[in-house]
C-alpha cells in the first residue's frame, strides 16, 4: 500500500474512534445536570467528572496527529506522522476504556446498587481492552510490505487537501458532541444552581466551542463557494490555518467546561480551576508544544 493511502487510512481510523467517543463524551457532561444526577452517590459523581477528563484526554489524543500533520509536516505524508498516527490512536483507548466503564456504573447504580454497578463497569472496561489490545495481539502481524511504494515523496496536491478536509472532520465530532450538550443545559434547572462564576465560564466555553466549529467548517465551506471545488496551493494553506486556529478555542472550550463540571460535583472552584488548567496544558502539548518542538528538530 502506497505511504499516502497508508496515512489516509489511519487518519479514516482516528475519525472513526473520535466519532465512537462523542458520545460518551457529551453525554458525560450532560449527565451532570440531570435531576437524577442527585440521586447519584458523592462517589459516582465524582467518578463521572473523571470520566468527563478521560474522555477529553482521548479526545486530545486522536486529535493530536491532525496537528503534527499541519505543524510539523505541512500536510506532506511520511513514516513517522505514520507511525505516530498508530501511537496516538492506541494511547487513545487507554482512558477510553475506563471512562466507558464509569459511564456504565453511573446509569446503574441507582438501579442495581453500588457493587453490580461496579462489576457491570469494571467487566465492560476489561472487555473493550481485551477486544482492542488483547485480540491485537493474538493476531499474527503481516510480514512487512519491502516494495518501493512505502517510500517517502511529494504528497499530491489532491490527496493533501483530501487528507486536510479529512482532519477537520476528525476535529469536528468532538467540537459537535460538546456545544449541541452545552445548548442544552442552558436549560437546566441545575444549571440556574450553580454559582455565578460557573454560568459564566459556561457560556464562555459554550462561545469558544461554537467558534472553534464554525472555523472547522469554514475550509469546506471556502473550497466549494470560493474555489469551486478546485485544488490549490493556497485553498491547502488556507485550510491548514483554519484548521490550526479551530484548535485553540476547541482546547481552551473544553477545559473551561471542566471547570463547569467539577465546581457542579464537588462545589470547588479551586478543584474546577486545577481541571481546567490540567486540561489545557494537556491540549497545549499534545496539538502545539510537541509538534512545534518536533518542526523545530526537523528544521
Amino acid at each position: 500500500m502506497a505511504l499516502k493511502d497508508k496515512v489516509k487510512t489511519a487518519l479514516d481510523e482516528t475519525r472513526l474512534l473520535i466519532l465512537g467517543s462523542q458520545i460518551l463524551f457529551g453525554f458525560q457532561l450532560n449527565g451532570m445536570f440531570q435531576d437524577a444526577f442527585e440521586q447519584v452517590s458523592a462517589p459516582g459523581r465524582n467518578l463521572n467528572a473523571l470520566g468527563y477528563f478521560l474522555m477529553a484526554t482521548t479526545v486530545g489524543l486522536l486529535i493530536a496527529p491532525s496537528m503534527q500533520h499541519r505543524l510539523v509536516e505541512h500536510g506532506q505524508d511520511t513514516q513517522r506522522l505514520h507511525r505516530a498516527t498508530t501511537v496516538f490512536a492506541a494511547l487513545a483507548l487507554i482512558p477510553f476504556a475506563p471512562s466507558l466503564g464509569i459511564t456504565f456504573y453511573i446509569v446503574l447504580e441507582r438501579h442495581a446498587g453500588a457493587p453490580l454497578a461496579a462489576a457491570a463497569g469494571a467487566a465492560f472496561a476489561v472487555v473493550a481492552l481485551f477486544f482492542w489490545f488483547g485480540i491485537a495481539r493474538m493476531i499474527k502481524q503481516p510480514e512487512k510490505n519491502m516494495s518501493g511504494d512505502e517510500e517517502e515523496g511529494k504528497t499530491p496536491l489532491h490527496t493533501r487537501i483530501e487528507q486536510m478536509l479529512t482532519e477537520s472532520r476528525v476535529m469536528l465530532p468532538g467540537a459537535q458532541a460538546i456545544l449541541g450538550f452545552q445548548f442544552a443545559i442552558l436549560l437546566t434547572k441545575a444549571f440556574d444552581q450553580l454559582p455565578q462564576s460557573a454560568h459564566a465560564v459556561h457560556v464562555a466555553a459554550l462561545a469558544l466551542v461554537a467558534l472553534a466549529v464554525i472555523l472547522l467548517m469554514t475550509p469546506a465551506a471556502v473550497h466549494r463557494i470560493t474555489f469551486g471545488g478546485e485544488d490549490s496551493e493556497r485553498f491547502h494553506t488556507i485550510g491548514t490555518r483554519f484548521i490550526v486556529a479551530a484548535a485553540v478555542p476547541l482546547g481552551l472550550g473544553i477545559s473551561l467546561e471542566l471547570f463547569v463540571a467539577l465546581v457542579r460535583v464537588t462545589g470547588s472552584a479551586a478543584l474546577g480551576i486545577l481541571g481546567a488548567c490540567v486540561t489545557a496544558a494537556l491540549f497545549a502539548g499534545l496539538w502545539f508544544v510537541q509538534p512545534l518542538l518536533l518542526r523545530a528538530r526537523h528544521r
